[in-house]
């Protein structure tokens, strides 16, 4: 079945189980189309399997299409585009119509405009790679998190010496996801690049697997988990590409044998013999890159890193970060870079601290701001950003620059010899604290990473207090929203109302 043939079968399979909005899972075994729907009554189960090439469907806690062995691994990821290009289309916004913003629902408005055409700006190749980048990474957050926490709590028993008979199974759980996580990376890349996910999981497995050190690449011997991250995601994406070309050219009466085995031969012999030498080089560059720049770039780099990390983030470029995040605290156990980016957060909370003074009579606006603070506290900084500073214009501009100083603060401190890292990627604001790990103790990382965040809150208010409205901004703002229009005085005698047609 050619390419044109499997994109047919898809599209015709889509608009019977209920179009994309009624999709909310897509995945495949060896023989079926498993899909998890929102509303089954949707589907139209005799048009469906009247379709050539559907064979039949099954029910179970999934609605399974069976298209075959071979066909289902084809079909699958036409499937896929096509849900995806519906949804895109339907999210499509209209062109926004300009607005004065007044209130706090202007505001909002404008700011979910804003964010709108930022998403279809970022529609870019490169942007598109990269959001694939952080799709690889985002779903292993909470692991990150959870076993970061459980070590930082471990480190924090061990030096006080409590429950010795406890601390090394605490020090297992915390160690063991961060020991594969290259097998959870393949099996993410796999699955975004249109893979089959089980296959790279176990091209990425190679790179942990012990047994490494026997082999000798480059003249030297390979390191167990050498590459790190790095290679598990080059060697789920190269088998990825060699999956697709088996596809492409081997029967589908040999498919299922013939094809995972190469993809697994082919690109485990690449990754064992070039990929991951190359990807530790570049790893262990990243490394020493990270280290260069905090320690002699100090407060110059954190005050850019800080005060650019909020536009980085309105253009879809931070997503680039993330690898480099994940190798570092695979590396070293932490990575140095996101306490001064968090400190973006702080400088727009202390920017909305200043617009709440700023406009004392706008009741709309300063009760959105008070119920998003706390979440700002907590790093949860996009009800601010797109709430409040963003369409106000000048405040978030002012708000990075309270980013900047705060990461200047921390990365002046890191220079100074107070290294101060996160065992996780994902949190920030206060909820970082328990994340926090570095080169010296726990009162004095606490202290680092409090003295930027103090010192991102207090400039980014004096930055927007003084500088973030212009005049007009406040003539128009600063009105109070709350009390209604008054009333037009009563006529000298009644009107009779005009007749109702």
């Amino acid at each position: 079945m050619t390419e044109n043939n499997n994109r047919a079968v898809a599209a015709a399979i889509l608009p019977l189980v209920g179009g994309a909005g009624n999709v909310t899972s897509i995945a495949h075994c060896m023989t079926r189309l498993r899909l998890g729907l929102r509303d089954r009554t949707l589907v139209q189960d005799e048009q469906l399997k009247a379709l050539p090439a559907v064979m039949g469907v099954v029910e179970d806690t999934t609605y399974q299409i069976v298209l075959g062995p071979g066909t289902v691994a084809r079909v699958t990821p036409e499937f896929e585009a096509l849900v995806e290009a519906e949804r895109t289309e339907q999210e499509r916004p209209a062109t926004p119509t300009p607005l004065t913003p007044l209130t706090a629902d202007d505001l909002a408005a404008q700011g979910a405009a804003i964010k709108a055409e930022r998403k279809a700006k970022n529609a870019t190749p490169i942007k598109l790679f990269l959001r694939k980048i952080a799709n690889i990474f985002v779903p292993l957050i909470p692991a990150l998190i959870g076993c970061g926490i459980i070590a930082g709590f471990n480190g924090l028993m061990v030096n006080l010496g409590l429950l010795p008979a406890v601390t090394p199974a605490l020090a297992a759980i915390a160690t063991g996801f961060m020991a594969l996580i290259a097998v959870f990376v393949g099996l993410n890349t796999a699955k975004e690049f249109g893979g089959t996910p089980i296959l790279g999981g176990a091209v990425a497995a190679i790179i942990v697997f012990p047994g490494v050190a026997n082999i000798n690449a480059f003249g030297q011997p390979l390191s167990p988990g050498q590459g790190g991250v790095l290679g598990a995601l080059g060697a789920a994406v190269l088998a990825v590409y060699v999956e697709k070309w088996c596809r492409q050219w081997i029967p589908q009466s040999l498919d299922v044998l013939l094809t995972p085995t190469l993809t697994v031969l082919i690109s485990g012999l690449v990754t064992v013999f070039g990929l991951m030498f190359v990807a530790g080089e570049i790893s262990t560059a990243i490394g020493d890159f990270a280290g260069w720049l905090l320690s002699t770039g100090g407060a110059a780099a954190g005050f850019i890193l800080g005060g650019l990390f909020l536009p980085l983030v309105m253009l879809g470029l931070h997503q680039a970060l993330i690898p480099i995040h994940a190798t570092l605290i695979e590396q070293q156990g932490f990575t140095v870079l996101l306490p001064i980016l968090a400190m973006a957060g702080a400088g727009q909370v202390g920017a909305a601290a200043a617009v709440y003074l700023r406009l004392p009579r706008n009741g709309s606006i300063r009760r959105t701001i008070k119920s998003a603070l706390p979440a700002g506290l907590l790093g949860v900084g996009e009800p601010l950003i797109y709430g409040v500073s963003l369409p106000l214009g000048r405040p978030f501009i002012t708000a990075c620059v309270g980013g900047a100083f705060g990461g200047g603060v921390v990365g002046l401190l890191n220079q100074l010899g107070g290294s101060v890292g996160s065992t996780a990627i994902g949190p920030s604001g206060w909820a970082l604290f328990p994340l926090l790990d570095g080169n010296k103790g726990l009162a004095t990382m606490i202290a680092v990473y409090a003295a930027g965040l103090i010192a991102g809150y207090v400039a980014g208010f004096l930055a927007t207090y003084f500088f973030g409205f212009s005049k007009q901004m406040l003539t128009d703002f600063n009105a109070d929203t709350d009390t209604p229009a008054a009333a037009p005085p009563a006529p000298d005698a009644p009107e009779k109302e005009p007749a109702t047609l």
